[in-house]
């Protein structure tokens, strides 16, 4: 088995995010939960939508659960535990970092990233798409990831995480079933790059009358004619949902080296700080110092960021699992602010202030 490359970034990353502390100190701001929680009282009042947040100081043990424990749409967060899965497969020895996967026309899905620009038949090593799932939050880089994994894997190690709160993980391409069968159950008869026609399309309502065009459908046979009523009905199933609170406790497992080995976690959590899909969320509110490995989640009427917050060094750092997410409106812009102003309530309510004792 070739060496991993993860080890030069598990020494960088050592140097930099120190071991998790204890939960027997006290926290370096008792009211810290309090203060938070007015901050974000305010927030929600203000919101067209919802907000829900779940925050845990690693110090202390305390967490804070503002709406955390009802069912929220996750998105693209889902994609960390398939990080996890495929991170596993390397720590056995039956996959490398730069093993290939053989990208096929079947392999594309709307979104973002680099994997879409590049031809069928292409060979991406698996870091490269790691990369570009958690950093450009890439949905052929990931549905590639999960084709190769098995969703019976992924569900199963999430499972074994955490075994309450997270709900069914299901491929992207999936979703876009699941979301446009409300229009028509053929929606099921559509490949990725069927939904890559639709996504170019100029709005909702032109998406509904192409997805009408491509399966040849008449007006009246479409179940239901407006995608925000699609969308609405597929939140129900709860596929790629969950408590914040959760989703807090699976990246609690990974930062405490229960989900990954020492190397795995310092590979996985430096290239989640290199997220570049989240400038406006969370990362906007926190001070310059606080570092963020983190990943983004988006979808109509849905805007999540969920990650680690790092201050400081040695034993007087601070470690604090930030989870967020805003539902309800329908400008993303508006959500990323509520977001950033969560991050900008965490950092003021005191919980990630050094402890100077």
């Amino acid at each position: 088995m070739m060496a991993r490359p993860w080890r030069v970034a598990a020494l960088v990353v050592g140097l930099i995010l120190p071991m998790v502390a204890t939960a027997t100190s006290s926290p370096s701001s008792p009211g810290w939960r309090e203060a938070l929680r007015q901050r974000l009282e305010a927030l929600a009042a203000d919101h067209p939508g919802e907000l829900g947040v779940y925050v845990k100081d690693m110090h202390s043990g305390e967490t804070l659960s503002f709406r955390g424990d009802e069912v929220w749409y996750l998105a693209s967060l889902i994609k960390v535990p398939v990080a996890i899965a495929v991170l596993r497969e390397v720590e056995r020895g039956e996959l490398a970092l730069d093993s290939t996967l053989r990208l096929e026309v079947a392999d594309y899905v709307d979104g973002a990233g680099d994997t879409n620009w590049q031809p069928p038949g292409s060979e991406l090593r698996i870091d490269f798409l790691l990369e570009q799932m958690l950093t450009a939050s890439d949905n052929t880089a990931a549905d590639m990831l999960m084709r190769h994994v098995g969703l019976v894997e992924i569900n199963r190690l999430v499972q074994a995480l955490v075994p309450e709160g997270l709900g069914p993980i299901s491929t992207l391409i999936d979703v876009r079933h699941h979301v446009y069968r409300h229009l028509h159950p053929r929606a099921f008869e559509l490949d990725g790059m069927d939904f890559i026609t639709l996504q170019k399309a100029a709005d909702d309502r032109q998406r509904v009358e192409t997805f009408r065009e491509l399966l040849g459908l008449r007006r009246e046979e479409l179940q239901i004619e407006d995608l925000d009523s699609a969308f609405a009905a597929y939140y129900t199933s709860h596929l790629n949902a969950g408590w914040l609170s959760a989703y807090g406790r699976l990246l609690e497992a990974l930062v405490e080296g229960r989900a990954l080995s020492a190397d795995a976690t310092a590979y996985l959590l430096a290239t989640m700080r290199r997220t570049t899909t989240g400038e406006a969320r969370l990362k906007a509110g926190l001070p310059s110092d606080v570092g963020l490995a983190h990943k983004t989640g988006t979808q109509h009427r849905r805007a999540c960021d969920a990650g680690i917050a790092e201050r400081g060094r040695g034993a007087a750092a601070r470690r604090v699992i930030i989870v967020a997410c805003a539902r309800g409106s329908l400008s993303t812009p508006q959500s990323e602010a509520l977001l950033a102003a969560v991050g900008a309530a965490v950092a003021a309510s005191g919980v990630l202030e050094p402890d100077l004792r």
